[in-house]
């Protein structure tokens, strides 16, 4: 008597999850190395909206007559702690010597306090020889 029963042996069900588990293991790495790399991207971005912004703030003081080729004081908004809104972030803007100017990213979402330092600040020169 042949029985034709369908489904599937042990060994399939094996083979099967092997396959996945090694899956997931390279796929669960890949995800967090995503996960970084957008954060990344996403502080790359508010620090560009920030320097568009203190270049924007130049620009129209120079027009004003209130800042020249040696001179400028970032508006009031853009130099307080509370800084400037840059969609999900604030930054803020200081003024160094010969023309440099500091940009600072001072909040974020969430994952901002654990994100890397060095994409936060950025030095620049705005103006000056």
């Amino acid at each position: 008597m042949i029985r034709n029963e369908r489904g599937f042996t042990l060994i399939e069900i094996i083979a099967v999850l092997v396959i996945l588990g090694i899956l997931a293991a390279v796929a669960v790495p890949r995800y967090f190395d995503m996960q970084t790399e957008a954060q990344n991207k996403a502080l790359d971005g508010a620090m560009a909206a920030l320097q568009s912004t203190a270049s924007m703030d130049y620009a129209k003081q120079l027009l004003s007559g209130t800042a020249n080729a040696t001179s400028y004081t970032p508006s009031t908004p853009l130099a307080t702690a509370n800084g400037v809104e840059l969609g999900d972030f604030q930054g803020q803007i200081t003024v160094g010597v010969n023309g440099n100017i500091t940009l600072t990213l001072t909040n974020g979402p969430t994952w901002f306090a654990n994100a890397d330092a060095n994409n936060k600040t950025k030095t620049l020169k705005l103006f000056g020889d």
